[in-house]
């Protein structure tokens, strides 16, 4: 049977049992399509969606449109072309984030989204500690036909804990990517805790953005 690693910081980390099951089966019947693969675990094919995108970007295996997966570069020349992409933390390629107090309106929230020209804002009480994170959606929704809303306090339309997701400066570049996939979220609040304290600060904003150009960066060798 084989073995799977990914390399992070000069450490050989092991695939998960299902990340390396997913390889011997694009291997065994290739080209398969995801659904195909999900049957063939057992799960449905949303549960593997991170995993598969996990495996691409790694190169494990590779997919064509209206074919299915393959494997990839990674495992018939044994290393990955983004091996790169392999030892990159949060801290790395991090967004300035851009906050606003939960005592704002929508109102506010609006004027300063398209000011900043970000898709989400990072939602912070009087402490600066981190309480909830307002998207263009959640704000179009409340304010599309009520211009009542726009005087409404930013704290009720926010997502809070527990879908608020969020990642460390030292978390690698991958998991970000698999909670953003898993989560089915546009941006993750990168946060730090306060020694002390028992709330977290925000530090920056990791998104689907900054993955996009990442991959892009790599693939143009830039």
């Amino acid at each position: 049977m084989r073995t799977f690693f990914c390399r992070k910081e000069g450490a050989s980390i092991e695939l998960t049992a299902r990340q390396r099951e997913i390889i011997e089966l694009v291997a065994k019947f290739a080209p398969i399509t995801g659904d195909r693969i999900a049957e063939l675990l057992g799960v449905s094919r949303p549960t593997i969606r991170s995993d598969l995108a996990v495996l691409v970007m790694l190169r494990h295996i590779d997919a064509k449109p209206k074919v299915g997966y393959f494997l990839g570069t990674a495992e018939h020349q044994g290393q990955s072309p983004y091996k790169a992409i392999e030892t990159l933390k949060v801290k790395d390629v991090m967004n300035i984030p851009v906050v606003m107090r939960e005592t704002g309106t929508v109102s506010d929230a609006i004027v300063t989204l398209f000011l900043e020209n970000v898709g989400s804002l990072l939602i912070v009480n009087q402490e600066g500690a981190l309480v909830g994170i307002v998207s263009r959606k959640d704000l179009l929704k409340v304010s599309l036909g009520q211009t009542a809303a726009n005087a409404m306090p930013v704290s009720m339309v926010m997502t809070r804990h527990p879908n608020l997701f969020t990642v460390g400066p030292e978390d690698s570049v991958l998991e970000a990517a698999r909670k953003l996939i898993h989560h089915e979220v546009d941006t993750l609040p990168v946060v730090t805790s306060v020694p002390g304290q028992e709330h977290n600060e925000v530090a920056g904003r990791i998104t689907k953005t900054t993955m996009t150009k990442l991959l892009l960066d790599v693939a143009l060798g830039t």
